[in-house]
């Protein structure tokens, strides 16, 4: 705690508190545009990378960064300015193969290019562009914490559905809620916490939670839910869902376990959810559960470090939490 401002949260105006650098040096990214583009390159060709090895399976793939709150509310900024095509969220959807002179290329090579751009499009979700234009309809973000509210995340939500051709559920914003004060992740590190009306909204009703991994338990059962880190996994069942499909998410903590972000809202959608806290992919999961659809979602920030898609969920849990789930 700080009587004065952390170094690591920008203070906009009206009480909005940003992540300015931190591990990822969030506002570095958008101030030196130039230093991120072969890092951009790199996520697009790992994203085509896993959509062309999934579509070898008969697995569809989609793909959204959660933006960072910098690009969608810079209007609330207070003396600093970024330009919002900086945004690696941006320049990723928008960004284009790199070709040679159509004259000197072949037909094969110039069918395999449509075909690229063909299954970019279809892959990588935009949500900068959305969220910027709603971002005055609603606070789509915590003006204390880095994580969208549920408005924020129900708009993700809406986006993801049509990506993947699937109905959303329409009573999700009617289910019950209540409001709340809260400091979050930015406001917590003010002493006192500086805090911002918030709303909890309640979503979980016919999704049943049939597995949690032992990390998740424990750290439940401690009341630690808000602990949670890489290898959280859980899966959910809705005898109820009208679309049939089995879907594995791989994300971070915008898709959080916690019963009112991205994963519930899709638990309650989809006949089966699996949830795993990653942003790289474990192969031997997906082999194993067959899903009929993997969804990835990564903060922005966290694009700084590109996956090597080897994670692999049990050793990673064991490695990390065995000493903490040893029998004592």
């Amino acid at each position: 705690m700080t009587s004065g401002i952390p170094d690591h949260v920008h203070v906009g105006k009206d009480g909005w508190l940003f992540l300015k650098t931190g591990t990822n040096d969030v506002l570095g990214q958008y101030e030196r545009p130039e230093e991120t583009t072969e890092l951009v390159w790199a996520w697009r060709s790992l994203i085509l990378t896993r959509a062309r090895r999934l579509r070898a399976m008969g697995i569809p793939y989609r793909h959204v960064v959660a933006p960072d709150k910098l690009v969608i509310y810079d209007n609330h900024l207070d003396g600093i300015r970024i330009a919002p095509d900086a945004s690696p969220a941006y320049r990723l959807v928008h960004s284009e193969p790199r070709l040679g002179h159509p004259l000197l290329r072949g037909p094969r090579a110039l069918w395999a290019d449509r075909q690229r751009r063909r299954l970019w499009r279809e892959t990588c979700v935009d949500l900068v562009g959305p969220m910027r234009a709603a971002r005055d309809a609603a606070e789509l973000y915590c003006r204390t914490d880095t994580h969208w509210t549920f408005a924020g995340c129900h708009l993700a939500y809406g986006a993801l559905c049509a990506a993947c051709g699937a109905r959303p559920v329409a009573d999700l914003p009617e289910r019950p809620h209540y409001a709340n004060d809260h400091d979050g992740d930015l406001g917590g590190a003010f002493d006192p916490p500086r805090r911002a009306p918030s709303t909890t909204y309640l979503v979980q009703r016919d999704a049943v939670r049939s597995y949690a991994s032992p990390i998740v338990a424990a750290r439940e059962r401690a009341g630690l839910l808000h602990t949670l880190h890489v290898g959280a996994n859980v899966v959910y069942e809705n005898a109820r869902a009208t679309d049939p499909r089995r879907v594995v998410l791989f994300g971070d903590s915008f898709s959080h376990v916690m019963p009112y972000m991205l994963t519930i809202q899709l638990a309650e959608t989809f006949r089966e959810l699996h949830f795993v806290w990653s942003t790289s992919l474990d192969w031997s999961y997906i082999e194993r559960v067959r899903p009929d659809l993997v969804l990835t979602e990564v903060a922005e920030r966290f694009m700084a470090q590109v996956p090597d898609d080897r994670f692999d969920l049990e050793a990673y849990v064991q490695s990390r939490y065995g000493a903490e789930l040893a029998p004592g």
